[in-house]
């Protein structure tokens, strides 16, 4: 049996993996704060005909005679470049210029990361994210507030009626991680924890744990470069057509073989 109708096998099925995770990264090109993947690979197994470092004399040893058995897509890796900033006049919209997450807190009870500054306030008086959950620590602004200020190391303060100084009354902050991309994407643009990310690092904006600060009435885009995305798609495709013209070949030579007996 050809070795090679299962090598090309296995690269076609990684571009296919390898297309999956492009279209996932198009498709996020307009969400905010999306960090973009990228499909790492890994040979299998080889087989030895010949072991490498085998005696091939008394005085001699083999270089080996060993058969790659095709690849694997063995990880995808969450890039951390920055996305461009939008302004949106919008002063619950905040941008993290810098490494951090800003923290929620999800309906299960568990913190989850994010980079999607799009808040807003619920009934409450809360400042929450657009699914409801509410950015961590707690913050509640006063509901005759007429002015909310947040500074780029995280404090809020508001004005009130009748008075001339602002008050502050809350600290954002942010986490970051040894590993940031070990944490795992559960979607709405949240990100959770794994041993792989390492336990969060909490800290306030620009503090001294390296943390970026913030820039308030903007938004952090999609890191995505749509022109780079459109280029890996092609060599995706012509990657996926070579292994295709392998199997062919392989094709090609089992009808040969087939008509030997004939």
């Amino acid at each position: 049996m050809f070795r090679s109708l299962y090598t090309a096998a296995s690269g076609m099925t990684a571009q296919q993996t390898n297309l999956d995770n492009i279209a996932n990264n198009l498709s996020n090109a307009n969400t905010a704060g999306f960090r973009k993947r990228r499909v790492q690979f890994q040979d299998l197994v080889y087989q030895n005909m010949v072991t490498p470092g085998a005696a091939a004399t008394q005085q001699t040893v083999s270089a080996g005679l060993q058969i790659g058995l095709g690849t694997r897509a063995a990880a995808t890796e969450i890039l951390q470049s920055q996305g461009d900033f939008q302004q949106t006049g919008n002063s619950l919209d905040l941008a993290i210029q810098g490494l951090g997450y800003f923290q929620v807190l999800t309906p299960s009870g568990q913190i989850a990361y994010t980079r999607s500054g799009s808040f807003h306030l619920d009934s409450q008086g809360n400042i929450v994210t657009s699914d409801g959950d509410a950015l961590q620590p707690a913050i509640t602004i006063p509901a005759d507030a007429t002015n909310v200020t947040i500074g780029a190391d995280g404090t809020v303060s508001v004005t009130q009626p009748n008075q001339t100084q602002s008050q502050q009354i809350g600290q954002i902050q942010l986490a970051t991680f040894a590993n940031p991309g070990g944490l795992n994407s559960i979607g709405a643009n949240l990100l959770l924890p794994t041993s792989s990310s390492g336990d969060p690092i909490v800290g306030n904006p620009g503090g001294s744990e390296g943390l970026g600060t913030l820039l308030q009435g903007s938004l952090e885009q999609s890191n995505v470069n749509t022109v780079e995305e459109f280029i890996q798609m092609i060599l995706a495709q012509r990657s996926y057509e070579a292994n295709s013209q392998v199997a062919k070949a392989a094709d090609q030579m089992f009808q040969e073989v087939n008509q030997l007996g004939k």
